[in-house]
């Protein structure tokens, strides 16, 4: 028999009407206990789990809220995070309705166990994509960590939800090339943009660090707006439901009311879930359509010459006759 549900730790309504709710604790605790959870009524997960790396989360605990509950990255051995990873998830798929799908934010440590687990549930992968970024941490004995993986996939891979054209680019062809060819394509995409690959790279998926005005110093793994608005708005519908079991900073959920849908999470620290619900309150910081029609292209664009037309060659003189 499944736990009666519970009232959020902490909620709020935007006038738009989208609303954000929270339940503080361990979410494996927490997510059954959630209305929409036991309901199935879930159209989209956005998970960024911890990683297991020994980070410290107290680290940014003020002296009177040291005694708060953080998460322990450095608790569990290899075969616990395993297991604890395969039990989100497990519940997370729970919620989802027919139609719904699950993005995972993950290195590669754990990356090819979650994809294996997830085909496992019968899960089919619409795309392995990779956050791309440039500030990776130095290391000398081996190549630098510069990505993360995010994953893709859909309880029904003919039935599920998929907007592109809020997050079209501009096409290399174009952006490069000029190529005419891309004002008339055949494809269905305006003119001169495409759907992103699958590799998300550029100067609006930046990694949030240093002076970037979105950073919260409470909060050391943080994701861009962008990044959220790209899964958030090609993969749901206004109005839609989109659960984050990982709440951290609260860029999902930020990103999530602000383009009117609802959101559902949980998160471990009071601390956390209590600045993300100010911050929702607050909304983005970025423009989140201005990555639309902009170009990642790596190449500089090239400049068209008009070629020099070759000078007319002189007749040869032709030689006079002695008469």
């Amino acid at each position: 028999m499944p736990p009666s549900s519970t009232k959020p730790t902490r909620s709020l309504t935007l006038d738009t009407g989208a609303t954000a709710r929270v339940w503080v604790g361990d979410c494996r605790v927490q997510l059954p206990k959630i209305p929409e959870v036991q309901e199935q009524s879930v159209d989209l997960v956005f998970a960024d789990p911890p990683f297991n790396w020994n980070r410290d989360y107290n680290k940014h605990e003020t002296p009177n809220t040291k005694s708060n509950k953080v998460w322990d990255d450095s608790a569990m051995s290899s075969e616990e995070y395993k297991r604890f990873t395969y039990d989100w998830i497990d519940l997370c798929i729970s919620a989802l309705k027919p139609t719904g799908a699950i993005w995972v934010n993950i290195p590669d440590d754990w990356a090819a166990e979650i994809v294996v687990h997830l085909k496992t549930r019968e899960l089919t992968m619409i795309n392995w994509c990779i956050w791309h970024y440039r500030f990776g941490q130095n290391t000398k004995s081996r190549f630098i960590n510069s990505k993360v993986h995010a994953l893709y996939f859909a309880k029904d891979p003919n039935n599920r939800t998929w907007n592109p054209d809020p997050i079209l680019e501009e096409s290399d062809r174009r952006a490069i090339y000029a190529d005419s060819r891309t004002e008339s394509k055949r494809d269905g995409m305006p003119a001169g943009l495409r759907v992103p690959m699958d590799v998300w790279y550029g100067k609006h998926l930046g990694r949030i660090q240093g002076n970037n005005k979105e950073r919260r110093p409470q909060h050391d793994n943080q994701l861009p707006e962008t990044y959220l608005h790209r899964v958030i708005a090609s993969t749901s519908n206004e109005g839609d439901t989109i659960l984050d079991p990982f709440l951290g900073s609260g860029t999902t959920a930020v990103v999530a009311t602000a383009m009117n849908r609802h959101f559902i999470g949980t998160e471990f620290s009071k601390d956390n879930a209590k600045t993300a619900m100010e911050r929702i309150k607050i909304g983005p910081i970025r423009d989140l359509t201005a990555a639309r029609g902009a170009s990642t292209a790596i190449a500089p664009k090239r400049t068209q010459t008009t070629p020099t037309p070759p000078k007319p060659q002189s007749k040869p003189r032709q030689k006079l006759k002695n008469s």
